[in-house]
């Protein structure tokens, strides 16, 4: 099997999953950071070296206040117990997006998990928190416009090497495969710079049911692609 080297995941349809079963959205939410463990682990054993997950988006601020505030006491109590679960895993965890908006205390648990986890030579998981494309790109040219003021850099370095460079994905290699999960096939602002030439796989399985079977599955697809870099 020709496994992709980075897989990156939107996770999809936690509300629809809790509404079919009469439960509350934020049951849903709490199912899907469950599962994240599970599919972490499927990934590496599959030998994908790093997963990226769309936890929240810049656009889920826009929620009914209850349910961000319920999303974001569930990521705080996941960044807070991933940094045991990437001891145990051997896992380094980074988090893209734009955490000035968070809270203090989970922008400081974000840099010590970040911190803690550098070590670890297994699987590479990145959390996007607060991510949106477009916002990241933004904060990327503000960031060349800045280093050309200060005579940093030229004009004439900046290339797509460069601006990549300017993004939160720095250190790690664009995605070869991208998976949404339930149904919907669309990006919805999601490493738009980075999955330039991925594979998209679609599937309707909600999020907190979404198994390694599954993610084989989307792997044994994307091996089964024909894909031609450069070429029309």
């Amino acid at each position: 099997m020709s496994v992709p080297k980075h897989v990156a995941i939107i996770l999809d349809g936690n509300g629809r999953w809790a509404k079919s079963k009469g439960l509350p959205r934020t049951a849903g939410h709490t199912a899907g950071a469950k599962n994240v463990e599970n599919i972490a682990e499927a990934a590496h054993n599959l030998g994908i070296e790093y997963l990226t997950l769309y936890a929240f988006s810049t656009e889920n601020w826009n929620r009914p206040q209850d349910e961000v505030d319920a999303l974001m006491k569930l990521l705080n109590s996941y960044l807070k117990n991933c940094r045991n679960t990437a001891k145990k895993n051997n896992m380094r965890v980074r988090v893209i997006g734009d955490i000035s908006r968070l809270s203090d205390k989970m922008q400081k648990q974000i840099t010590d998990l970040e911190e803690e986890s550098k070590i670890y030579d297994g699987l590479n998981l990145t959390i996007a928190i607060n991510y949106g494309s477009r916002d990241e790109m933004i904060r990327g040219i503000k960031k060349i416009g800045s280093d050309l003021l200060e005579n940093n850099i030229a004009i004439d370095d900046i290339t797509e090497d460069t601006f990549s460079k300017y993004l939160d994905t720095y250190d790690i290699p664009d995605p070869d495969l991208m998976i949404r999960t339930s149904g919907e096939q669309r990006l919805s602002n999601y490493l738009l710079w980075q999955l330039a030439y991925a594979e998209f796989y679609f599937t309707s399985v909600p999020w907190p049911d979404f198994s390694k079977k599954d993610l084989k599955e989307a792997v044994e697809a994307y091996e089964n692609r024909d894909r031609r870099y450069g070429k029309v």
